[in-house]
């Protein structure tokens, strides 16, 4: 225990004897440490957001249909009310929230313009906390009920269509019965989303009002759940299947492949930045402890001379390493905490505003460190920092004193 407080102290010593060497070498470490934290944060925040627009944007985390729904989204492809065992089970404090739907292609004409949208029939007060239309209404209001006549448009739909609030819109679509079911409506809202794509493709009103107009009575389109937690969503599947066998059962996972597949990119893409960083690294900090070492030599053959056994130099070196490595990973993670600290309110990518949309990105980005990265990138570093010391040590504790002492 007293050896290992000597070589402790002795270490200490060294690294405070060459500042400008130290300097060097903890700039390294705590400046690569803060890319890798910093870049797994905005990866991951990118990554929350394609998930955030992904459920929010009527998909919730599962949604069952009738089958053939999905490859023809039409009124000939739509169910009964749910009936009382899946009701039941939707009535749980697992569920945070669940609704009903009609969901069709539509057509939205105006006194300027036509436009193909998704004409999509709720119940508003069941749509809080499900989808994001219900905070989305930033002129107007939002709808009052299921019967409501009123419709929400998006605004760069308004936009396109020449129309806005209280002006009248005819919506258009297939009825039961395979005629042009219409009706006239007027613009109670107009509603705002992450992205513009958002507002071009829904407008929405009341689902009693979409059923009347379309003539389904009490059918609907579609069932979205919402759970309390995501990482239910496997069993609940397989329970809302067994409550439900006539119907198609999926989670937001296969509704929104595309989503999954960005989640799944952005996954090797930290680990890809990892390795480059961890690569670079690997050429700096070897080349520099080599160095470090090398000047050493007969430092170290002098200390062999005077009884110090071959396998404390090599502790020594590791430990100064150690020494070096703590106090970079304290630099390093300390300022990208700072400057997620200085980003917590997001970064607006509205002057990327197309180019975010093909990624998945809504207007503003929100960095979220996981526990998991961080984790991972300072074991990483300390890995490399005590195996780039390892190597140089072991060189020069083999050197004969003698051999050491005289080397020029």
């Amino acid at each position: 225990m007293a050896q290992l407080a000597l070589l402790l102290r002795l270490a200490r010593r060294s690294v405070l004897r060459n500042r400008r060497r130290t300097l060097i070498i903890l700039v390294a470490i705590g400046v690569a440490l803060w890319a890798m934290i910093f870049f797994a944060a905005l990866t991951r925040g990118w990554e929350n957001d394609v998930v955030h627009n992904a459920i929010f944007t009527l998909t919730g985390h599962l949604q069952a249909h009738a089958p053939g729904y999905r490859d023809d989204p039409s009124v000939d492809h739509t169910m009964s009310t749910p009936g009382s065992a899946v009701i039941r089970l939707l009535d749980n404090p697992e569920v945070e929230a669940w609704a009903q739907r009609v969901r069709v292609p539509a057509v939205v004409m105006s006194e300027h313009d036509t436009a193909g949208v998704t004409l999509v029939g709720i119940d508003p007060a069941a749509e809080r906390g499900l989808s994001f239309i219900a905070d989305a209404v930033h002129r107007g209001r939002y709808l009052d009920s299921p019967d409501d006549h009123g419709i929400l448009i998006g605004r760069a739909l308004a936009d396109r269509l020449g129309t806005g609030l209280g002006k009248r819109v005819v919506v258009m679509s297939q009825g039961t019965d395979h005629s042009v079911a219409d009706l006239g409506f007027r613009v109670v809202g107009l509603f705002e989303g992450d992205r513009e794509a958002t507002e071009m493709a829904y407008v929405f009103v009341g689902r009693g009002t979409a059923a009347t107009m379309l003539g389904l009575g009490d059918r609907v389109s579609e069932v979205a759940v919402m759970l309390r937690d995501r990482r239910r969503l496997p069993s609940f599947v397989a329970r809302l299947r067994a409550a439900a066998p006539g119907l198609e059962v999926q989670p937001w996972t296969t509704l929104e492949p595309m989503a999954q597949a960005m989640v799944a990119l952005g996954q090797a893409w930290i680990w890809m930045f990892f390795i480059v960083m961890y690569v670079a690294m690997a050429f700096g900090l070897i080349n520099t402890m080599l160095m470090a070492v090398m000047e050493r030599t007969r430092e170290f053959g002098m200390l062999q001379a005077l009884g110090m056994r071959p396998r404390l130099i090599l502790t020594q070196v590791v430990f100064e390493s150690c020494l070096l490595l703590a106090a970079g990973t304290v630099a390093g993670v300390g300022l990208a905490a700072g400057t997620l600290a200085l980003l917590h309110g997001g970064i607006n990518l509205s002057f990327l505003a197309q180019g975010a949309e093909m990624w998945g990105m809504g207007k503003v980005i929100y960095p979220a460190a996981a526990a998991g990265d961080v984790i991972g990138a300072v074991g990483l570093v300390v890995v490399l920092g005590v195996l780039s010391s390892v190597y140089p040590a072991w060189r020069a504790a083999r050197r004969v004193p003698i051999e050491a002492i005289t080397r020029n």
